[in-house]
């Protein structure tokens, strides 16, 4: 008895179901767009076709700083830092820095107006004003950068980027100062060298080791260079502020500590060796 026409594409439909993956795993390319049409497919990163790569490069950065969040002294910073990239997202760092000491050329005009207050407002001269500028650093942190993507610049190109986040830590030497009234300051003189309200006195260098953390963002430019944007907060356990000077009747020695935070802002140029590998293209 001949089986009917229908009910033979139905047992082969069934067997094509059931066929198992490796006699479908030669398919021709219309097939494994329906198989994966009805079956669905692995989910691709959602930024194809890296122009950028870092895999097992070095990255070497000058880069140029500031110190925003001193109210008391200006702190600008020079310095370079170095990373090896163990994959495209994570990366091993290291970087020193160097700030110089200018005296009170660093001093800001709100110690000289809390000096001057204490002074003439209430005739007090035991009045300090703590001071600390960081001079030396160096600082060792791992760098994780889960973003990377496009921007198209007014339809002209397309500018890659990506942005990471830091987390290690360091060692920062800080000059340590107890500004004071200057009592030979001569008011009806121009500011000079020797002529300022603040005497700062002799500087106590003291070693701090920090916690870094941060976050940055890197603009490729080429294969080989990058313009980076880092931002860095150091936080570190160092005493409270002592605003009467040592041995003045009635002034007690500070004993507690407290947190502090340097918050450093940079911007630098990356240099990126050897050069880049070919890219491997997945449409």
């Amino acid at each position: 008895m001949r089986a009917p026409f229908p009910l033979l594409l139905s047992l082969l439909a069934t067997a094509l179901t059931f066929a198992p993956a490796t006699a479908r795993a030669g398919a021709e390319p219309a097939e494994q767009a329906l198989e994966e049409t009805m079956h669905g497919r692995k989910p691709y990163n959602v930024v194809q076709n890296r122009f950028f790569l870092k895999e097992q490069r070095f990255e070497l950065s000058p880069m140029l700083g500031y110190v925003p969040n001193n109210p008391f002294v200006r702190r600008y910073i020079v310095g370079v830092m170095g990373a090896y990239h163990l994959s495209e997202t994570f990366a091993i760092e290291g970087a020193a820095m160097l700030s110089p000491d200018l005296g009170t050329s660093d001093v800001k005009d709100l110690t000289r107006t809390l000096l001057l207050i204490a002074r003439e407002g209430s005739g007090q001269t035991q009045f300090q004003q703590p001071l600390n500028k960081m001079t030396l650093g160096a600082t060792f942190a791992a760098r994780w950068a889960p973003v990377y993507g496009k921007i198209n610049l007014i339809g002209e190109g397309v500018l890659n980027f990506d942005f990471y986040g830091t987390a290690g830590l360091g060692i920062l030497t800080l000059n340590e100062y107890y500004a004071v009234y200057n009592t030979s300051y001569d008011g009806t003189q121009p500011r000079s060298k020797g002529n300022d309200v603040v005497d700062l006195g002799e500087a106590t260098p003291v070693p701090v080791v920090p916690v870094n953390l941060g976050i940055g963002m890197d603009f490729f430019l080429t294969g080989s260079l990058a313009l980076k944007l880092d931002a860095r907060n150091y936080l570190y356990i160092d005493k409270k502020p002592q605003y009467c000077q040592t041995g003045d009747p009635g002034c007690e020695p500070e004993t507690q500590s407290r947190l502090y935070n340097a918050f450093l802002a940079t911007v630098g140029v990356s240099v990126y060796f050897p050069r880049m590998k070919p890219r491997l293209f997945d449409y």
